[in-house]
């Protein structure tokens, strides 16, 4: 009990913080802004290019452990779109944005420093290699689906460019990217450069978790609730468990087993609140989803930290 709540309380200390401060006025709601622009623009990039230019690739890129993750993402999508379509009578674009939302778990934010404060920094290679095609599949997938849609005439070329665009405007994908040519052209990069990004990418994520707090003051739980505690439930309960039981399926190492089950156990993240503003569909079942997941998933991942391995 008490190793869980070592692991589990710092994390949701400092998102507190943040949630208090901006609450309570003594950081403005612009201050927030700036602070995930830098993180999500610089911050993250640099984070996850150190890690994808370093990274085993031959070792952690394993198609069994993708499988079992983005299945599971794939199986939520499926159904948060059809409950919300069927079940909740909701606009076939709102379904999608709700789907999109089931199924991007907060693979970065929450899921690298939570597997990080349980198993160590070095039992973050699965988190990695889920983190390299997260935002481009996870973001390719919804996109694809939604300005298909909305397409109304427009040619297939016009549509893949819509995608690609979409898709590399996003400074994570090229970050992940960059760091991908610099790792397989085996390019030694100078070391100040390296020193340059590694101070970078430590304050990612404790600027991440905080401004997270803040951001969360935003979204409040009001109407939409069964749809909301339906798409919180598959995130929180069904995701991890088609990824655990998958990974155990294919008997993949225990730290690929706690690191796929652990980011398969986050809540939605505030990407899936930009994807629905981006969309204007959904918005508030996004947004409550977001708040509402995050706070219930210090239970589900209690829970997995005790099943798992």
């Amino acid at each position: 009990m008490f190793s869980f709540i070592d692991i589990i309380l710092p994390v949701f200390l400092v998102m507190g913080f943040g949630y208090l401060v901006v609450w309570k006025g003594w950081f403005s709601g612009d201050n927030v802004d700036a602070l995930m622009t830098y993180v999500q623009k610089f911050a993250i990039p640099c984070l996850l290019f150190s890690a994808m230019s370093t990274i085993d690739l031959a070792q952690n890129f394993d198609l069994r452990l993708m499988f079992s993750f983005y299945s599971g993402a794939i199986v939520v999508f499926a159904l948060a779109f059809l409950g919300a379509r069927y079940v909740f009578g909701r606009g076939i674009q709102d379904a999608v944005t709700i789907g999109f939302v089931g199924m991007y778990s907060n693979a970065l934010l929450l899921g690298v420093p939570i597997t990080e404060r349980a198993y160590g920094a070095d039992a973050l290679d699965a988190n990695y290699a889920i983190l390299a095609v997260h935002s481009p599949l996870i973001y390719g997938f919804g996109i694809a689906i939604m300005e298909t849609l909305r397409a109304k005439g427009k040619g297939k070329k016009e549509i893949g460019r819509s995608i690609l665009r979409a898709m590399f405007r996003n400074t994570i994908v090229i970050g992940v990217t960059l760091g991908l040519i610099v790792n397989l052209s085996g390019l030694t990069l100078p070391t100040a450069m390296i020193d340059a990004v590694d101070l970078i990418k430590r304050s990612a994520l404790p600027a991440a978790l905080f401004g997270l707090g803040g951001i969360l003051v935003r979204y409040r739980p009001e109407g939409d609730m069964r749809t909301i505690i339906y798409v919180v439930t598959l995130s929180l309960v069904v995701h991890p468990t088609i990824t655990y039981t998958l990974t155990t399926a294919f008997d993949l190492s225990v730290e690929t087993i706690r690191s796929a089950t652990l980011t398969a156990a986050m809540a939605s993240g505030v990407n899936a609140y930009i994807y629905a503003n981006m969309y204007d569909s959904a918005k508030r079942v996004a947004a409550s989803t977001v708040l509402i997941g995050t706070v219930g998933s210090i239970l589900s991942i209690g829970i997995w930290l005790t099943i798992l391995p």
